[in-house]
């Protein structure tokens, strides 16, 4: 009998990409063709791109320049590039790197599939097959995104924003439950617009209420939030419904009003000051993360300082910092690059120092405390888990021990006795939230 032919996929970037990743494989799986985690052992790779910053897109470059070396060397027979580099610098690929078999864009799930010689499924456009543990699952509630920002190219990759009609994102979210997802992780280019489009009203206030509905659903965690006419309700929503945690992952980018102004991001200073004492007097214990942006061509010693004091005064949980990248076809563009790499990288150094303390003395407050923690796996000596205040991958971890034998996918109560400026240390109380 002839060996059906494997196929490997790469994801590179962001998790709306892994989300995406997801339902091209369960596609994949439903057509019966067989998959491969490694590449060298598959007939076909598909590489999921990402095109967002100058390091993302030489990752990308990198990851396909490997497939074509596999290709070269006759253990790959085809190779297929996808997603956001795709979608943005498709010309300028085929031309440099013509080794690549065929090239799409982003969301061509059907078409990859009719690559493959399959046949696509409408009728389960709904059902994933996760790359994450399947306790936690991603949900994209809308795509592309309407904000002007200077600097983002995502509006060239992924188009208007489009919002995921709620029913659908309802039965996606019943999928995933069954089978056995705890946590749902809300995702989007802009979570706080969704329903406009479609509803003529930004209304993800009343999703997440729905979401929280699905049974087995215990938590839904709020990423990519935007600071500009942040909806009022929302706030009320997180505070009062108990699967809702209290987190916010707001990209606040930066604080100085020229900087903000030239960024195009329809923010204040003032309003965003007002929005963060809101959000902190009505949920005291929110878990705060936002990112910033440094080096930015306007952005002057003072317009930093400006930043430096505003991370000092608000003490956010989390923060992440990115080094301006020029990017062609957005309005930035013309600024040109004139703060020097050193300096963004001086720059970038002196936030982070001073988010590692604030990190440190916030972990240091919840020695003695109990946190509720969704365990991941077992490292050596150590259970780990995640907390309310932990997205994956991008926030710390919780560290304990325990007697008993305890399994993935589980809410256990943790007693917190050690940290550092990353993570949280504990002892399990041996009593199953589940």
């Amino acid at each position: 009998m002839k060996r059906k032919e494997k196929v490997s996929v790469i994801t590179l970037g962001c998790s709306k990409n892994t989300v995406d990743s997801e339902r091209l494989m369960r596609q994949i799986q439903l057509n019966d063709i067989p998959m491969t985690d490694d590449p060298n052992k598959a007939d076909t790779v598909i590489i999921n791109t990402c095109g967002f910053i100058e390091a993302a897109k030489e990752e990308s470059v990198n990851t396909i320049l490997q497939a074509v070396a596999l290709k070269n060397s006759g253990k790959l027979k085809k190779l297929i590039v996808a997603g956001c580099l795709s979608e943005r610098y498709m010309d300028d690929l085929k031309n440099e790197i013509p080794e690549v078999d065929v090239y799409f864009g982003t969301e061509k799930y059907e078409e990859i599939i009719k690559e493959l010689g399959g046949k696509f499924k409408y009728e389960l456009l709904g059902e994933r097959l996760l790359s994450t543990p399947s306790h936690t699952a991603y949900l994209k509630i809308s795509e592309g995104c309407d904000h002007p920002c200077s600097f983002c190219a995502i509006p060239l990759m992924r188009g208007k924003h489009q919002s995921k009609p709620m029913e659908s994102l309802i039965e996606e979210t019943e999928f995933l439950a069954s089978n056995g997802t705890k946590e749902l992780i809300l995702i989007a280019q802009d979570t706080t617009d969704y329903g406009k489009d479609i509803y003529g009203r930004k209304n993800l206030s009343e999703l997440l209420n729905k979401l929280s509905e699905v049974k087995g659903i215990e938590w839904i965690r709020l990423m990519y939030a935007y600071p500009s006419h942040f909806p009022e309700d929302l706030i009320e929503v997180i505070a009062d419904n108990p699967k809702i945690l209290n987190y916010v992952d707001i990209p606040m980018q930066h604080i100085s009003d020229d900087v903000l102004k030239s960024m195009r991001r329809g923010v204040t200073s003032r309003q965003t000051y007002n929005l963060l004492y809101k959000l902190r007097k009505r949920i005291p214990d929110i878990t705060l993360r936002t990112t910033f942006i440094v080096g930015y061509p306007n952005e002057t010693e003072k317009d930093f300082q400006q930043l430096v004091d505003f991370i000092k005064e608000i003490k956010f949980d989390r923060v992440g910092t990115f080094t301006f990248s020029v990017e062609e076809n957005t309005s930035s563009f013309i600024l040109g690059d004139p703060v020097p790499k050193e300096e963004k990288e001086r720059r970038k150094e002196i936030l982070m120092e001073i988010q590692s303390q604030i990190s440190l003395d916030k972990n240091q407050s919840f020695v003695g405390k109990t946190l509720t923690v969704l365990l991941e796996s077992k490292e050596s000596e150590y259970y780990v888990g995640r907390s309310y205040r932990d997205a994956p991958e991008v926030d710390g971890e919780v560290l304990f021990k325990s007697n008993k034998k305890l399994k993935p996918g589980h809410f256990y109560d943790v007693k917190i006795t050690d940290y550092d400026e990353y993570d949280l240390y504990g002892e399990v109380i041996l009593k199953e939230e589940n």
